[in-house]
């Protein structure tokens, strides 16, 4: 019956003929029907505002937050009241001579009227500071959203935010209609949520670096960092978030990504003893072993804990990138397949989420898990698949008929670069807010019927790279989040043959007024840049400002005209905005690099994999056999001098700070037997600007022993020529 109705309210959705929406206001999301007429109405402050339930309590201590409220039992500026005959996110606005009406299905349909209200109000309204008086217009709203399940997961885990930021982050997505926050609170490098029972977890799990047991990863090398959230602190979060009608959903990442728990409890992990010898006797294990009786008994603990203060339907549990190489050379493993006729290692894994959705259920809840979770056959099903690998995935899962949380790495991870030369990860795609936009089940291959499965979608920033770019700050977080949630918030809301992307990317612009009042860092739109009979030129669609540099200055200048030169790459582009930026613009000539013959020598052996020589051929990294100690060394030796004005050398991944030389320096040589200090290194790479002479060799030397891995990752440099 429930699916029957989800696919009669998607058509009703996708046919309803939808009145024209207002030109001369912005909203996102689009509401499904607007009216508007000539007249406005004045608000003026104090502003009297009336509630025909009780229950809408909170959302009047809400408005007060932004403007000035007197709350009355009379006729108000504002009347909010709840029609149960309305679906319960769904919401009525009117906007008369009688002032502001909102009508909503339940809590949450009020408070979806309430955002489209502050839409319409002043952008000075997020500031928080009251408005003395606004004129609105006149309207009539009757909006609901297409899907349920409007989400986004943030990971606090990899790079720490205290419940200040965290609630901070709420609130833009409440004024974007999200309804769902999940909250990433375990994994490799740490333990965020007290734990009662057991408050070792926390205690030590919250922090790494320095004496602490954990090792760190992804920045902040040097200093013991962190910080967990107590069971008090996120009952705050939960309610804030409560109250702007979000459900907040905690995943413990389980049995893989658990290296933290590991460490400080070894008892969990599989009954061999691993070779840690290229690690420096660091225990690089990761996954809870399934043989371990012991084992579900402190899960129970954990999730009875967990179940009691998260008042979600949904307890996320994992089930992704298991390393189950462990689990093969466990005998207990080994014995307990046997004995349960598995046939693979997949089959080991659902008997574990099996154990423990059993737990879930013992305490009222219901498991929600990543995709893989379900390759070994069928769990719960009330289960919530969260899709992520793919697409493909999302669709296997919708084929076995659980509930999906559609958000495939490729359109909906907003950690990944939105262009090449920006920072960001790659692994999935690289995207801007636009093929988010462009994102519909229908496009890649649902039929309409399938759609009953759908929960909705989910947007996601994974915080590795977050560590290393001021995580005191959230200007990294917002770039990299924002316009894309705007357009997560978009297409969970409207159908598809309502989306039209050249009017929403108008209206992107014309909400940067509230994403400013809102102290949002977004991403601005990159300038176009032109070269044509000797004139340089940089344009944006945007009303932001044009800034620009020429090399080999760093300094900032207007840009108010074309630039004469005949040397065009000596100069790049940038728009700002208030806080906002975009990525850097310029001709192709001013990114082009260099690919000059060169050689990898180093005082630690090269892996048989991933040699040396994929690094010299420039197309892939290469890895040693052991973490670096100190006075470990790597050079680049090469054939010939190499004359540039920048070289970038580097230990780890591609776009991520990991497997590196934690600590260290870079010594210059023009001539290959003599070597010059020339810095430190800063998240494992160093770049060399302007050298004096051409570049024979450079030569990377650690100062520190080990990187919590077992090998040292060497990127190819990256060379850029003389201008």
């Amino acid at each position: 019956m429930k699916a029957l109705l989800r696919v009669i309210t998607f058509f009703t959705l996708i046919f309803v003929t939808t009145v024209v929406v207002a030109q001369d206001i912005c909203i996102i999301p689009t509401p499904k029907s607007t009216m508007l007429k000539e007249d406005r109405y004045t608000l003026t402050s104090p502003i009297n505002v009336n509630i025909g339930d009780q229950s809408l309590s909170p959302i009047v201590d809400y408005l007060s937050e932004y403007l000035v409220i007197n709350k009355t039992n009379k006729n108000g500026d504002i009347k909010l009241n709840i029609d149960k005959t309305l679906d319960v996110e769904k919401y009525r606005l009117t906007i008369d001579s009688a002032g502001i009406t909102i009508f909503g299905g339940g809590y949450g349909g009020v408070f979806n009227g309430i955002t489209t209200l502050f839409q319409l109000l002043p952008a000075e309204v997020y500031s928080k500071q009251g408005i003395a008086t606004a004129e609105i217009p006149y309207c009539t709203i009757k909006d609901a959203p297409q899907f349920g399940h409007r989400g986004f997961m943030l990971d606090i885990c990899r790079t720490w935010m205290d419940k200040q930021a965290v609630m901070e982050y709420i609130d833009l997505l409440a004024y974007h209609k999200i309804n769902v926050l999940r909250l990433h609170l375990t994994d490799d490098e740490a333990w965020r949520i007290e734990i009662k029972s057991h408050p070792e977890l926390a205690e030590i799990g919250g922090f790494r670096g320095s004496d602490s047991p954990i090792w760190p990863r992804y920045g902040k090398w040097n200093e013991r960092w962190g910080g967990y959230y107590t069971q008090d602190d996120m009952r705050e979060i939960i309610e804030y978030a409560r109250v702007r009608n979000i459900e907040v959903v905690p995943e413990i990442d389980l049995p893989g990504h658990s290296l933290c728990i590991a460490t400080i409890h070894p008892e969990i992990l599989c009954n061999y003893t691993p070779n840690t010898t290229a690690s420096f006797g660091y225990d690089t294990r990761s996954a809870f072993c399934a043989s371990r009786e012991e084992n579900y008994a402190l899960l129970e603990d954990i999730l009875r804990e967990i179940c009691e203060l998260f008042p979600s339907t949904y307890i996320h549990i994992g089930g992704d990138e298991v390393d189950m190489s462990q689990w093969k050379r466990c005998p207990d493993c080994s014995r307990l397949m046997a004995d349960n006729k598995m046939s693979n290692t997949s089959e080991l894994q659902r008997y574990f989420m099996s154990r423990l959705t059993d737990i879930l259920t013992k305490y009222g809840k219901l498991p929600a898990v990543w995709n893989e979770a379900i390759d070994g056959g069928e769990l719960n099903a009330e289960t919530l698949v969260y899709g992520w690998e793919g697409v493909k995935e999302c669709y296997e899962s919708v084929s076995k008929r659980y509930q999906t949380v559609v958000m495939p790495g490729q359109y909906f991870y907003f950690d990944m670069k939105q262009s090449p030369r920006e920072d960001g990860h790659d692994w999935a795609a690289i995207f801007d807010w636009q093929k988010v936009y462009e994102f519909s089940p229908t496009s890649v291959g649902f039929a309409l019927d399938e759609y009953a499965y759908i929960a909705g979608f989910e947007g996601s920033f994974f915080s590795e790279l977050y560590a290393s770019h001021t995580p005191e700050e959230p200007t990294y977080l917002h770039y990299m989040t924002f316009p894309r949630i705007l357009a997560l918030a978009e297409i969970s809301w409207i159908a598809t043959n309502e989306r039209d992307s050249d009017s929403f990317y108008k209206r992107i612009v014309a909400h940067y007024n509230r994403l400013d009042a809102m102290g949002v860092s977004y991403r601005l739109s990159t300038p176009k840049v032109r070269y044509c009979e000797g004139q340089l030129s940089a344009t944006v669609d945007d009303n932001s400002t044009i800034f620009y540099c020429r090399e080999p200055m760093t300094t900032e200048m207007l840009y108010t005209k074309p630039i004469v030169t005949d040397n065009p790459a000596e100069y790049s582009f940038v728009a700002r905005r208030g806080r906002a930026k975009s990525a850097t613009a310029g001709v192709d000539a001013h990114f082009k690099t260099i690919t000059p013959a060169f050689n990898i020598t180093s005082s630690m052996p090269e892996s048989e994999r991933y040699s040396f020589d994929k690094a010299e051929n420039y197309g892939r990294l290469a890895r040693t056999t052991r973490a670096g100690d100190v006075d470990d060394w790597i050079m680049f030796t090469f054939d010939t001098p190499v004359k540039c004005r920048r070289m970038k050398v580097a230990t780890g991944n591609f776009q991520l700070p990991r497997y590196i030389f934690e600590n260290g320096y870079v010594e210059v040589s023009f001539d290959g037997y003599n070597f010059t200090y020339v810095g430190d290194l800063e998240c494992g790479m160093f770049t060399i600007e302007y050298p004096v002479k051409p570049i024979k060799a450079v030569r990377i030397i650690s100062t520190s022993r080990g990187n919590g891995a077992e090998w040292v990752s060497i990127q190819p440099p990256t060379i850029y020529p003389l201008l």
